[in-house]
């Protein structure tokens, strides 16, 4: 069946980087779109970062966050700089076919790796 496992979050202070990662497996990632969702205490979950041929970015994380996969590895990535505490929440990996479909209701979710940034 279909896994998104997501690892690599933690406490950081404001200011720091943290790198998550999202092991994939029971599709054919190669050919997926992938991205990175977050959800802040008592807020609706939103869109981070998606991948496919080209890249699409929150505004909230431009020039701050970048999004990489390895498809040898089935494995995306979201370096995560010059963090501050409200990029705190809940990351959550997703899939979906195309890209456009990863920004909007993906179908395929991890469980969510936690991260909080102190100020």
């Amino acid at each position: 069946q279909v896994q998104l496992v997501e690892s690599g979050g933690g406490l950081v202070q404001a200011g720091g980087s943290l790198r998550l990662s999202c092991a994939a497996s029971g599709f054919t990632f190669s050919v997926y779109a992938m991205g990175w969702f977050r959800q802040a205490p008592g807020k609706e979950r939103e869109f981070v970062a998606a991948i496919s041929g080209d890249t699409h970015y929150a505004d909230s994380v431009k020039g701050r966050f970048t999004i990489s996969r390895d498809n040898a590895k089935n494995t995306v990535y979201l370096q995560m700089n010059s963090l501050k505490p409200e990029d705190t929440g809940v990351y959550y990996c997703a899939g979906d076919t195309i890209i456009q479909r990863v920004r909007a209701l993906p179908v395929y979710w991890g469980q969510g790796t936690k991260v909080t940034v102190s100020s």
